[in-house]
C-alpha cells in the first residue's frame, strides 16, 4: 500500500501538518485513535487552536499505559490537557478503565469499541519500530478476533499497556504517522521505505481504505527521502 511521504522543515513544522489533518478530521467528525508519548503533544494544542469546537469527535487511545489518568505517564492525561481542555468545546474522550487488571481492561475497551468506525488513527513510532503498543513479533500482532488487547511492558515506561490491534487501527481510512527526532530515522527506514515485516509493526499498519500520510522531520526522515 502507498504512503504520502510528507518532510516537514522542523519538529514544529511537523506537528503543524499534523495539526492541520487533526483540525480537518475534528471538522469532519467522527472517532479518532490518538495516540501517547511525548511526540503528538504540540499538535494537540495547535489542533486545539485551529478548531475550537471538538463536540462532533469521539476521541479514543490507540493505546494506554495502566497508570491512573492522574499519572504522568498516562496516554489519557495527554489527550485530555494538551487538546480536551484547550478547545473551547473538547470532544468525548474515551479513557481505558486502568483500573482493572490490563486483560480485562483490554475485554472492556474491546466491547466499547463494538460498532465503532473510526476516520482516522494518529500513530507514532518507537526507534525499535513499534506503533501504539504493538512490538517486534509481539502475539498481538497475530490478532485478527479482537479491536484492543492487552500488552506487557516491553520497554520503559515498564507498564503493562492496553492496544488497538493492527487490523483496528489499519480499518481507519485515515492513518497518520507524526514521527520526529534522529532516533527514529532507521526504525523510519524500516517502517516506510522497507517490504512490511512483524520486526518493524509500524510497517503493518496502512490504511486499507484510504491513506496512510507519514510526516516526518528532517532528522527523522535521513533514510527515507
Amino acid at each position: 500500500m502507498e504512503i504520502e511521504l510528507v518532510i516537514a522543515r522542523d519538529e514544529e513544522d511537523a506537528a503543524r501538518r499534523a495539526a492541520e489533518l487533526l483540525a480537518a478530521a475534528a471538522e469532519r467528525g467522527g472517532h479518532l485513535a490518538l495516540s501517547g508519548g511525548s511526540t503528538p503533544r504540540r499538535a494537540y494544542e495547535l489542533a486545539a487552536e485551529l478548531v475550537r469546537d471538538w463536540s462532533r469527535v469521539d476521541a479514543w487511545l490507540g493505546d494506554e499505559r495502566c497508570v491512573p489518568a492522574t499519572d504522568e505517564r498516562s496516554n489519557v492525561g495527554l489527550v485530555r490537557n494538551a487538546l480536551a481542555a484547550r478547545a473551547l468545546v473538547p470532544p468525548r474522550v474515551h479513557p481505558v478503565d486502568t483500573s482493572l487488571p490490563p486483560a480485562r481492561a483490554a475485554a472492556a475497551y474491546d466491547a466499547e469499541l463494538e460498532g465503532i468506525e473510526l476516520a482516522l488513527a494518529l500513530q507514532g513510532i518507537g526507534p525499535d519500530g513499534h506503533t501504539a503498543s504493538l512490538y517486534p513479533y509481539a502475539p498481538a500482532l497475530d490478532v485478527s478476533d479482537a479491536r484492543a488487547v492487552a500488552a506487557p511492558a516491553e520497554l520503559e515506561p515498564w507498564v503493562d499497556r492496553v492496544t488497538m490491534t493492527v487490523p483496528m487501527l489499519c480499518s481507519a481510512p485515515e492513518v497518520l504517522f507524526l514521527v520526529v527526532g534522529a532516533n527514529k530515522a532507521e526504525a523510519a527506514r524500516r517502517a516506510f521505505a522497507e517490504p512490511p515485516s512483524q520486526a518493524t509493526p509500524a510497517s503493518l499498519v496502512r490504511s486499507r481504505s484510504g491513506r496512510t500520510v507519514v510526516i516526518l522531520d528532517p532528522a527523522a526522515a535521513e533514510h527515507v527521502r
